[in-house]
């Protein structure tokens, strides 16, 4: 039986695949998926179904079946925006879509000659890139001259794949894929081609005595242009414990960057052509600069990637992110309206992003500011830092909320690994300033407006930031340098006042309210 549809003709019995006349080479897995599909077309096909029929009830990543998928829609000439012949269905499956015709399969029917290839007539298949961030690891090159090594640095960058499948919002080439390049010189734009992947991560291990050495370098496959490279180094003492180290750091550090990375690629799109994910992106753009304009041009972009996409739940987050933003800044202009807007927006991100740790980290640490709860807000960002054990934000919100609870020791940890996880973030400032509440609280007010001036230098107009300032100046006996603080915080927001502290951060600890009130109390806030 032949399946002809939108000009192509699908052989099951030769296994072969036709656009037009020109023969489409694919893969035996690719074919078996299509086929599937093709077959069922009445029905949506699930993902374990695809596991059974294709890869014989093996258990494969989700960025394995997706980039099957992608092959498929690519070998047909179908898209991942367009779907006009297979149609993700959200939390379901897959189903074709197009209308097919079944012929009974002849001799004459068609004919694949030696000519046909040999006259270039073949389509080689190049695939499509995903509509998010993808990326491929090569196998890291091992330049000490010990072969007896290559376990260790296998496992870095098996580590490093793991970490990665993990978070959402990455397409992840599967391990068994990008493994198939090791020992081979390769041109980074072809193996982009090959793999579908925009971004990919190589690296070396150098060893000497007791020490290794890796250098990592993430380069954009589009144009071979680099990105980021850095080096990481440790003892071999112990060598399984050098591997997470470094695994933890490649993936905290790259993640990042790829974010920046797509921020960059988005923000050079013209507007009319922008979808979902690149009015995300510019959204975190905005947001990450934290002015009040900012967060003024970055809300709608949130908002106009929720109406595209109704279950963009990392969407829903961020916006109501911003809406804490502007809370905690007291740049409200409807204070009671725009708090329930945030609650909503952040109970619906983790609502939908339950296991999406960006919409449970921001969307979690949100809520914290709208309905006070915070054992809430720290289990769903736990439950975060589960999913992504790299996710700088996770990190740094997290310590904030480890703050508000009267765990300033904690809290300092969880800053200390944001910034380690993502050294040159453009939220540094977010860190420094929570670094800064952390040391307010534990007592150590030197230190706590060291922190707290850093953050200052980057965002002049962060509210908490001047109080902390005014307020660890103030009881470090420093009174001039408190009182020029408080004129800055009065000129910011002039009706801040010794009565509205209690309700600015959730504070659980009197004993913490009592620090900042007693700070700003004396360097000239008004009751």
């Amino acid at each position: 039986m032949l399946y002809a549809f939108d000009g192509c003709m699908l052989d099951p019995n030769r296994r072969e695949l036709f656009r037009g006349s020109d023969s489409v080479v694919i893969g035996p897995q690719v074919f078996d998926l299509l086929l599937y599909l093709v077959q069922c077309r009445e029905n949506v096909v699930s993902k374990d179904e695809l596991l059974d029929v294709v890869w014989n009830g093996r258990i494969v990543s989700e960025s394995t079946v997706a980039s099957h998928i992608n092959a498929a829609r690519k070998a047909i000439g179908d898209t991942g925006r367009e779907q006009r012949l297979i149609r993700t269905v959200t939390r379901k499956g897959f189903r074709f879509v197009g209308e097919v015709m079944e012929t009974a399969a002849s001799a004459s029917s068609y004919t694949l000659t030696s000519e046909t290839i040999t006259s270039g007539e073949s389509s080689i298949l190049e695939l499509d890139l995903p509509d998010k961030p993808s990326i491929a690891v090569l196998p890291f090159l091992n330049l000490s001259g010990d072969s007896g090594q290559d376990y260790f640095i296998d496992g870095v960058v098996e580590d490093i794949v793991s970490a990665l499948s993990r978070i959402r919002w990455l397409f992840v080439i599967a391990r068994n894929s990008s493994f198939t390049y090791k020992g081979r010189a390769v041109d980074i734009r072809q193996v982009g081609r090959e793999l579908g992947v925009r971004y990919v991560l190589e690296g070396s291990m150098r060893k000497s005595e007791n020490h290794a050495r890796i250098n990592g370098q993430l380069i954009d496959a589009t144009t071979g242009g680099h990105i980021w490279a850095e080096r990481f180094e440790g003892s071999l003492d112990d060598i399984f414990d050098l591997q997470d180290q470094i695994s933890a750091s490649v993936v905290g550090a790259i993640t990042r960057q790829l974010e920046l990375a797509e921020i960059e690629r988005a923000k050079r799109k013209p507007t009319d052509s922008l979808d979902a994910y690149d009015y995300y992106l510019r959204g975190r753009a905005n947001l990450n600069l934290g002015t009040r304009e900012a967060i003024d041009g970055g809300l709608p972009m949130f908002m106009k990637a929720i109406e595209l996409d109704p279950n963009y739940a990392a969407a829903y987050a961020m916006a109501g992110w911003c809406y804490f933003w502007r809370k905690v800044n007291s740049w409200m202009t409807d204070r009671p309206r725009e708090i329930e807007e945030g609650k909503r927006l952040a109970r619906l991100a983790v609502e939908l992003g339950k296991d999406d740790a960006v919409a449970l980290t921001r969307g979690g640490h949100a809520l914290a500011h709208f309905v006070g709860d915070l054992d809430m807000s720290i289990a769903l960002v736990d439950r975060a830092l589960a999913l992504d054990p790299n996710l700088a934000a996770a990190w740094f919100l997290g310590g904030f909320l480890r703050t508000e609870l009267g765990d300033p020791e904690t809290a300092i940890d969880y800053f200390t690994r944001a910034m380690r996880f993502s050294p040159l973030d453009p939220e540094m400032f977010r860190m420094q300033a929570g670094m800064a509440l952390a040391h307010l609280f534990a007592g150590r007010f030197d230190v706590a407006s060291a922190w707290a001036e850093r953050a200052y230098r980057e965002l002049p107009s962060f509210l908490m930031v001047v109080a902390i300032i005014a307020a660890s100046h103030e009881l470090a006996g420093r009174s001039a340098e408190a009182q020029r603080a408080m004129s800055h915080l009065r000129q910011l927001d002039p009706t801040l006042r010794v009565s509205l502290l209690s309700g600015w951060l959730p504070l659980r600890r009197p004993e913490d309210l009592a620090i900042f009130t007693d700070g700003l109390r004396r360097a000239g806030l008004p009751e």
